[in-house]
């Protein structure tokens, strides 16, 4: 515990809460192989490990302006690679998509993913050392829990004492039981999906395994639930569902939440769940995650959360909090009617901000959308954003720079401006994002415009700015080099400026309504608090536009006493400071005029208190 209490310090201080997530795809993020083969082997397209994270690594992505860093890919899962002589078992290549796997086909939740270790036998020694360099450079460590479905083969090979593996137990006689992990289709063998040509199994290349079947029986349902013995091509026919104590007809076979619980403290949530008995895929899935703590992990990112029930959050969370309070939880959910409950109820941190903020902003870029709808989401979200995660990349979702996505890096600008400002909440970087990596090129069993999680592969705008091992740019073009110094600039102001901690100002219906040259590519609002003001202006467009007219209404001109003259507003996300880069803010009695510079792809920051004081230290 005393290790535990010495991590939470890590990071030092902000201004403010904010926090930045950089996600890193582990297998990905150190590989300086080039060749990128369609289905390649670890062989012919390398692969990453935990020792690429090295000083320098860390350092750099700390200077970006992260606090949390978020090692995807790190617990064992499926993989077609052959380390019998450690004493792993060889994954069945029709039960692995991709070469390299799945990250979300957890094989084995006490170790790691041996791909990622210089020496395989000691892998998980490698990773805690990792975890020692993250937390010395800085950053505090994330890695997934994937709660919902494992892999049709798992197997722990290093158990705790006294730790079973899931279905160890199971009465496979039954369809359900309370204390089986899994649904049986009693009596029936698994059989394969048919596969599309496009993905057979290693794209077609024979195997050692090849002419081995695989055997499964009685069948297990699949992860996303389908029951069937042969499951279709899009089911998540390489893993199976857990089972949390939900009958197949959706009773429940635990306790329900009481009525008034969203009120009660931690202590009070503490007891009630070491006062009732629960499933025993709860009771494993709790001592997985505090496993990972005690070994110095100090959050989770939870995949698709919403298939897990609230109450079964409830219960991990709570005990996840009672062991280290500062552990941060971030979850996968995309229906933002369960958004609430899984906030108050379940005890998450944050929630993916998906299917409101991400798919508004990709329709305001891709001009599908008016800049109207952010204001919407604002409005909408407006009671829990500092629990919304917001992200324009991550492993699931096509790239910004790809052509399907925005076509052009520099979307990023305003578009992360209003991912890390418009609320409270976190924001997440995924790796290659800051230097505008498009995710070309079809890998294999991954889709053109992603960066394949399947695959072995390599990226290649991040291998330009790793610059073999340097992280300096070296290799990168100067766009690419203005991309990410964008970034850090923006990163490092959200995480030291108090305002981006305080209130929301809506300052876009107003102008919309008023009409002027402020248009629906444009967004712009201010974050206040007792202390500071700032006004934050986006543009989504890639041509220049005149000088833009803000009108700020009287409320605001009263609330943060602002003096009638003329003042000139240094723009901080800027490179230079000169005139092309100042706003003009002019106050009378009545109201407040701001003439913005609207260049293409504005992103911009104007410290309205930092130009008061100045004048005010100017008449003194």
């Amino acid at each position: 515990m005393t290790e535990r209490l010495r991590r939470i310090q890590i990071g030092g201080p902000t201004m403010n809460n904010k926090k930045i997530v950089y996600q890193v795809f582990t297998r990905l993020f150190g590989n300086t192989n080039t060749h990128n083969v369609a289905w390649g082997t670890i062989e012919e397209n390398g692969v990453g490990k935990f020792s690429d994270f090295t000083d320098t690594a860390l350092n750099s992505i700390k200077a970006l302006g992260i606090t949390h860093i978020w090692y995807t890919g790190v617990p064992h899962h499926a993989l077609v690679g052959d380390y019998q002589d450690v004493g792993i078992t060889c994954d069945h290549p029709a039960v692995v998509k991709g070469r390299a796997g799945s990250p979300y086909a957890v094989k084995d939740y006490y170790n790691v993913n041996p791909d990622l270790a210089q020496s395989p036998a000691e892998r998980l020694e490698e990773f805690k050392a990792l975890i020692d360099r993250s937390h010395k450079a800085g950053l505090k460590v994330v890695i997934d829990i994937v709660p919902n479905h494992v892999a049709r083969n798992y197997h722990g090979l290093t158990n705790p004492l006294g730790v079973e593996d899931f279905g160890a137990s199971d009465d496979t006689s039954l369809t359900y039981h309370k204390d089986n992990n899994f649904y049986y289709l009693v009596d029936q063998a698994f059989e394969l999906p048919t596969y599309p040509e496009h993905s057979l199994p290693l794209g077609g290349r024979p195997s050692s395994m090849s002419d081995v079947p695989y055997v499964e029986k009685p069948a297990r349902w699949s992860g996303n639930g389908a029951r069937k013995a042969k499951p279709e091509f899009d089911d998540w026919y390489e893993t199976v569902k857990i089972n949390y104590g939900v009958r197949p007809d959706g009773t429940k076979d635990f306790p329900s939440l009481p009525n008034d619980f969203e009120q009660w403290d931690q202590m009070a949530r503490y007891r009630f769940w070491q006062e009732n008995s629960v499933p025993d895929s709860w009771r494993k899935f709790r001592h997985i995650a505090e496993y990972w703590l005690m070994l110095g992990v100090d959050g989770f990112r939870y995949d698709m959360a919403e298939l897990v029930p609230v109450e079964f959050w409830s219960y991990l969370n709570t005990a996840i909090k009672h062991l280290d309070n500062e552990a941060f939880l971030m979850a996968e959910v995309y229906q933002p009617a369960l958004y609430r409950d899984y906030i108050q109820l379940g005890g998450m941190d944050c929630l993916y901000d998906k299917v409101d903020l991400y798919d508004t902003l990709k329709g305001v870029i891709q001009g599908k959308q008016s800049s109207d709808a952010i204001a919407n989401v604002q409005a909408q979200l407006a009671d829990i954003d500092a629990s919304m995660l917001r992200f324009l990349d991550n492993h699931d979702e096509q790239r910004l720079a790809s052509p399907q996505f925005a076509g052009d890096a520099n979307f990023g600008k305003p578009a992360m401006l209003l991912c890390t400002a418009l609320g409270r909440g976190p924001a997440l970087v995924y790796f290659g994002q800051e230097v505008g990596e498009p995710g070309e090129g079809d890998m294999g069993f991954g889709r053109q415009s992603r960066t394949s999680i399947y695959d072995y592969c390599g990226v290649p705008a991040h291998q330009r700015w790793m610059n073999g091992g340097q992280f300096d740019g070296g290799q990168s073009s100067d766009n690419e080099r203005q991309l990410r110094a964008f970034y850090q600039r923006l990163l490092n102001l959200t995480l030291t400026e108090s305002a981006f901690d305080g209130d929301y100002v809506d300052l876009h219906v107003e102008n919309r309504q008023r009409g002027g040259n402020y248009d629906e590519r444009m967004f712009a609002f201010a974050r206040s608090d007792d202390s500071q003001h700032l006004l934050i202006f986006s543009h989504f467009s890639d041509k220049d536009k005149p000088m833009v007219t803000l009108h700020i209404n009287q409320m605001w001109v009263d609330k943060w006493q602002l003096q009638p003259g003329e003042y000139w507003l240094r723009d901080r996300l800027a490179v230079e400071n000169s005139s092309a880069n100042c706003a003009r803010l002019s106050v009378t009695k009545q109201a407040a005029t701001l003439f913005v510079p609207a260049p293409a792809f504005a992103a911009s920051v104007f410290d309205v208190s930092l130009a008061l004081s100045e004048v005010t230290r100017a008449a003194n």
